[in-house]
């Protein structure tokens, strides 16, 4: 096979000082030199995995040293280059990598899947995607501050291939965010060319898709990197717009070191080697008597004291201490629970719907930085009508019309919490949230309990059946999420906690999904308190009084069993209690055991079809804590399952009431 030939490496000195240039060096010295140490503690098994970023490096240096201190980077596996240029101090990025207390995941995650907001700095997820649109997030909160500031994210061309990709940039075109989204394009998605992950002739080309701009640039030229760099920032700075940056550059080495390069020609990872930004600036550097043997001598040996005094300190710190209280402390970010009484006199009749939408207003005038974003929330005022009117209070900036893109959305607002601050995405039906799925379990939910990030992120969901919506708009899903620690879960089923707890939820710095039962919107009134006030999440509450038997549930599920106990009140004078959880996480355990402990007998209703829906956890949770306190079994009453059927008739033979008063009465009879 021929040798394949590149083209070499072309550096002008233009009008940089010596001082920067001999200072682009350095920062691309550091990394490879932490990287070659880096491979030989992996061959010891001091560290697990290694993702090598060697031949990349003048990417990470050229964008980093162009950006100012506090703008964010959005980082991947290979951008070690972002971390050392922004000077995080060795000792812990080692700790980090070892897993030890002293690295920035307190041991929780690994490589650079972290942040520190001190050096303006995110790292990845294994999903990849998922970063473009946080750093738009950013972005928005940048613009909407008028702060002249850019956010930057690092994508691979593998990365490209994915949803998000395209999510991110088409949000950040339309809303015209000061982004860059940098492409590394390394030839290969693990053991996947590039020939199989896209058909453009060149992944900058992808730009004009969006509107957007868009180029491509030698990736191992230092310079070129840099001051396009300086170029577009500075544009960006003055005129927001998202740029397209493709950095073509080559992976030399593994996906990771176990992975190999077997399925790379050998002569084209030869003919890159050719192409190293760290040789060849050194070359240049000498070639122009910037740098002398005994400078790079020197140089490389105060780095190599640095890495060594780094592997030392880590060194000195213990491996983690297992802390079971500890860990589940730190999914959520401090927030103080108590309950805010009304400050205004007085009480209002209000459907739910306006209840909602009451509450929602309520939050933006109390919180100036929250900002509601969802599909036609805007003019139109959402499909419910629910933020009808809020842009002539509150302007179109803060009051967002987005493109149907959920979890680009889900992910910006994740990205403008970073920032500082608060969102509101609204699901336009709650069935929808399945396009948002990774955001929420991968980013909101685990962000605090793995670097101390909050995301403070509030999800609408209308959701629930009788309406006759069919499949589609009709699911309740809150099973899928009360898996998941880190989020909170919130389900109303009244006017006046429908205000209380949106208001909770958008005060709490913590991800909330908070559903929200359409059949209820506009059958069900009554007087709610006027102005301000919070009804804390995780607080259970009884909706009606009883002593034979108990039916814990929520949502409508609270009107099914309030109309219920009343018919068996009058007719056979039997007294039902109905506890209201509310909340599905934080979950009311004492409330759950006193109405146990009160009536002996329970029945666990739900909307959501039976099988692994909530009422399993429940029922396990009665079983396990007062299974003495029990004169019956725990009875589970749910949906079907199946899909929500459309037709009237069929939709209520799928949904649970009809099957709820035989359950009371075999209940009572046990």
């Amino acid at each position: 096979m021929p040798a394949t030939k590149l083209p070499n490496l072309q550096y002008t000195t233009g009008s940089h000082s010596k001082e920067l240039l001999l200072s682009l060096y350095e920062q691309l010295l550091r990394p490879r030199m932490i990287e070659e140490k880096m491979l030989k503690q992996l061959r010891q098994g001091i560290i697990s995995k290694w993702f090598s970023g060697i031949g990349q490096e003048a990417i990470n240096v050229g964008v980093t040293a162009a950006l100012e201190p506090d703008e964010y980077i959005f980082t991947m596996h290979r951008n070690l280059g972002v971390f050392t240029s922004r000077e995080l101090p060795l000792d812990r990025l080692f700790a980090q990598w070892q897993g030890r207390p002293h690295g920035y995941t307190k041991g929780r995650d690994r490589s650079f899947h972290f942040g520190t907001s001190a050096h303006h700095i995110v790292g990845m997820i294994s999903h990849l995607g998922p970063q473009l649109s946080l750093a738009a997030g950013v972005a928005m909160a940048n613009k909407l501050r008028k702060n002249g500031k850019v956010a930057v994210a690092f994508t691979g061309d593998g990365g490209t291939s994915q949803g998000e990709f395209h999510e991110a940039l088409n949000t950040a075109a339309v809303w015209k965010l000061p982004v860059i989204f940098v492409i590394e394009n390394n030839g290969y998605g693990l053991s996947t060319p590039v020939s199989e992950q896209y058909a453009c002739e060149s992944l900058a080309d992808r730009g004009k898709g969006y509107g957007m701009r868009s180029l491509s640039i030698d990736g191992n030229n230092v310079l070129e990197v840099y001051e396009t760099m300086q170029k577009l920032t500075a544009e960006l700075r003055e005129n927001p717009e998202p740029i397209l940056l493709e950095c073509r550059t080559f992976r030399v080495r593994g996906h990771e070191e176990a992975s190999g390069v077997k399925y790379v020609p050998k002569e084209l990872i030869q003919a890159w080697q050719e192409r190293d930004p760290v040789t060849n600036f050194a070359s240049f550097l000498t070639d122009k008597g910037l740098l002398t043997d005994s400078d790079d001598k020197q140089l490389r040996s105060r780095i190599k004291k640095e890495i060594e005094s780094g592997l030392k300190k880590a060194a000195g710190h213990d491996r983690p201490v297992a802390n079971t209280q500890r860990e589940l402390n730190d999914m959520y970010a401090d927030f103080d629970h108590r309950a805010v009484s009304p400050t205004e006199n007085g009480t209002s009749e209000r459907r739910f719907v306006d209840a909602i939408s009451d509450g929602l207003r309520e939050g933006m005038r109390r919180h100036e930085d929250l900002v509601l974003m969802g599909q036609d929330i805007a003019d139109y005022g959402g499909v419910f009508k629910i933020t009808d009117g809020f842009m002539d209070e509150f302007g179109a900036e803060r009051v967002r019309n987005t493109p149907l893109c959920e979890s680009a959305i889900i992910g910006i607002g994740l990205g403008y919490s970073i920032a500082g601050g608060k969102s509101m995405v609204e699901m336009q039906f709650g069935d929808f949230v399945t396009c948002g799925f990774n955001q929420i379990v991968n980013n909101l939910a685990k962000s605090h309990y793995r670097w101390g990030q909050p995301a403070d992120v509030v999800i609408r969901l209308p959701s629930g059946g009788g309406v006759g919506a069919g499949p589609y708009h009709s699911q309740t899903v809150e099973a899928w999420f009360a898996h998941v620690p880190g989020l909170k879960i919130a389900y109303p089923s009244n006017p006046t906690d429908a205000k209380g707890m949106l208001l909770a939820a958008l005060a709490d710095p913590n991800p909330v999904l908070y559903f929200e039962h359409k059949a209820l919107y506009r059958s069900l009134k009554e007087e709610v308190p006027n102005g301000y006030y919070t009804t804390p999440l995780g607080e259970a509450a009884i909706a009606r009084s009883g002593e034979d038997l108990s039916i814990v549930t929520y949502g409508n599920g609270v009107h099914w069993a309030n109309e219920l106990a009343a018919k068996m009140q009058e007719s056979d004078d039997v007294s039902i209690e109905v506890l209201d959880l509310r909340s599905l996480a934080p979950l009311d355990h004492e409330a759950i055991r006193a109405t146990v402990s009160k009536t002996n007998k329970v029945i666990v209703l739900h909307e959501a079809n039976i099988t692994g829906g909530f009422g399993a956890e429940l029922s396990a949770w009665i079983n396990e804590h007062c299974f003495e306190q029990l004169d019956g079994p725990v009875l589970r009453i749910a949906s079907l399952d199946t899909p929500v059927p459309f037709a009237g008739e069929l939709e209520a033979d799928y949904l649970p009431l009809q099957r709820l008063e035989q359950a009371v009465i075999n209940l009572l009879a046990y």
